[in-house]
Parts: C-alpha cells; sequence; structure tokens
C-alpha cells in the first residue's frame, strides 16, 4: 500500500507523551485521498492530533467501490522502509507482487503481510478479470528499532483463528484475542482483529488494560461503547480497558487496532518510517537512483516516482503537537 499524496506531510510518531491512559471516546473523521485510478481512500491515521494507536501508525479504509468496468486498484511499484504493511478485503481481490519475488492474490477473509525491514519494493493491483465490488483496508504497522533493519519478507495466511459469541465472529489478523493467536508475524505487543457483528448483537469484548484500542467501522451500524461510528470512521478508546461493550443496529463490520503505545519518536513520510531528516533523504535518493528497494517483476508499468522532499527539516518529535 501506497501513501501515493504528491507532496505528502511528514507525520511525527511515537513517544507516550499524547497516549491517552484512560478509557476515552474521541471520534475520528477521514480525509478523503486519491489512490490511483478510480479508488479513493478514507485516511484515519495519521489523523490530525491522534498519528498512532500502538505501532499502528498508518489506515486507510476503501468501498465498497463498483468496479466493474473499472481497472480497480492499480498502484504501481513503490518503496517501503521501516514497517509493515497488512492487507485486509471484505469483497474483491488484490494481486500483489513485491521485490522478494513474491505473487500472491489476496481475497476476502485472508491475511497479506509484508515485512519491509530495511527495503522492500512492491505492487498492489486488482486482476484483470475481478469481482465487481472492492472494499477493504491497508494498514502500516511501525517495527520497533531492535527489526527495522530486518531482511523483508512476505506472508500469506488464508486461515485465521476466530473467536465467537452469540452474533459476533472476531477473526484475528495480527496479534492475540481472548486467547486465539494469528499466525502473522509481529515484532511489538498489539492485537488486529475483523469483528462480524448480527444485527441485534449485544457483546462485551475481552480486552488487554495496557493497549490502547481503536476500532475502525467497515460498513453496517454499530455503536462502540455507546458511541455510534458510522463506516469510514474511527473511534479512539485510549488505554485503561477490560472490556469493549459492542451492539449492532445492523449486520456490521468493524476492525479492532490495538496495542502497547510505541515508545520511540518516528519520522514518517511518503512510504518510509525513519528517525531523521537524514535517513528518510536518504531512503529517498535510493528509491530515485534504483539502489537498495529492488526491482518488482512482472507488474505492466513504470515504478512511482518519488515526490520531493518538503523545505522544512523532518524531526521526531513523539504525540505531542
Amino acid at each position: 500500500m501506497s501513501n501515493l499524496d504528491r507532496a505528502p506531510a511528514p507525520s511525527l510518531c511515537g513517544g507516550r507523551g499524547f497516549v491517552v491512559a484512560e478509557p476515552v471516546r474521541e471520534l475520528l473523521s477521514p480525509r478523503h485521498v486519491k489512490l490511483g485510478g478510480s479508488t479513493e481512500v478514507r485516511r484515519l491515521l495519521p489523523n490530525l492530533g491522534r498519528r498512532m494507536i500502538g505501532a499502528w501508525a498508518f489506515v486507510d479504509h476503501y468501498g465498497p467501490d463498483d468496479i466493474a468496468d473499472e481497472p480497480g486498484m492499480q498502484v504501481p511499484p513503490h518503496p517501503h522502509m521501516g514497517l509493515q504493511t497488512v492487507s485486509w478485503l471484505h469483497e474483491g481481490e488484490v494481486l500483489h507482487r513485491d521485490s522478494t519475488g513474491s505473487l500472491q492474490t489476496i481475497r476476502p477473509g485472508e491475511l497479506g503481510l509484508m515485512t519491509s525491514g530495511r527495503a522492500i519494493s512492491h505492487s498492489e493491483e486488482s486482476p484483470r478479470s475481478h469481482a465487481r465490488y472492492l472494499h477493504g483496508a491497508q494498514l502500516w504497522v511501525a517495527l520497533p528499532e531492535a527489526h527495522r533493519h530486518t531482511d523483508p519478507r512476505f506472508e500469506h495466511h488464508a486461515e485465521l483463528p476466530a473467536v465467537t459469541a452469540p452474533g459476533l465472529t472476531a477473526t484475528v489478523l495480527l496479534g492475540a484475542l481472548d486467547g486465539a493467536a494469528s499466525p502473522g508475524t509481529t515484532y511489538t505487543p498489539l492485537v488486529g482483529a475483523d469483528l462480524a457483528l448480527a444485527r441485534g448483537a449485544d457483546v462485551r469484548l475481552p480486552l488487554d488494560p495496557d493497549f490502547e484500542y481503536g476500532v475502525l467501522s467497515m460498513s453496517g451500524e454499530a455503536h462502540v461503547d455507546g458511541v455510534p461510528v458510522l463506516p469510514g470512521s474511527m473511534l479512539y478508546l485510549g488505554c485503561g480497558r477490560t472490556e469493549l461493550p459492542l451492539r449492532a443496529e445492523s449486520d456490521a463490520g468493524l476492525m479492532l487496532l490495538g496495542g502497547e503505545p510505541f515508545e520511540e519518536e518516528l519520522v514518517m513520510w511518503w512510504n518510509f518510517v525513519g528517525r531523521s531528516q537524514e535517513e528518510i533523504a536518504q531512503a529517498r535518493d535510493d528509491w530515485t537512483e534504483g539502489t537498495r528497494f529492488g526491482e518488482v517483476k512482472g507488474y505492466d508499468g513504470a515504478p512511482l516516482h518519488a515526490p520531493e522532499l518538503p523545505p522544512t527539516p523532518l524531526k521526531p518529535r513523539g504525540r505531542v503537537r
């Protein structure tokens, strides 16, 4: 997943100074961003005043889009470093290629997890013959210092564990929830889960009080801790919760994102997560010069050009604005 903004603003992320250490109900509205071709996404993270939730540093929600007569998602080869990308679909399919040689079609309910480590490049596209609708989320997880220079890799998990309760199926993408653990590789304590609620469901989901959480609404009408959360919006919940009340007015789809607050301070610009201005600038030069990030073979088209760096210096400042 790429940030296709041609003038991306640097995001100064991480640190614990802006973590809410108690339960809150902070509703986040999305920013609408074009993602190439016919796809428009709703960007929930980074958001004004809320840059991360645990190690989750980037959240895009897209669709459902009718792409029957459209090319659908078309994201040319582009670089990443210092993060993991998570591809999650409710409808449609996405063909993933990367510079390690991976070629994988990702379908609804399957986890596509790419660890960029020190450097990787990839492309994402709707297959030529594709389903009518495309609906999903693309997310980034920041890698901690000890692992951010690891070897790049791609994982595909077609089978994932689930937690069930009357009217609820919670599929665990990453981390663990109520004893169910995902096979996806993680580098910090976190959780990501897809919550399918049936109309009339009224349940309580167990949480870790040391984690901060957010809930993204994908579809339907649901109340999260008593707050109505409409599709394409996210409710930030803070820390200190042992359970989360959920109630569905219709069949609804949500994503629970949480984790231990990310202590390290980061600079996030375009498709890079680093620690300094110099590191980001070097990554941009390496991509422009065709070194370090490898080659995505088989994609029909040119790679993305890196935008210009902003004129002001990039400095990691943590969560405080």
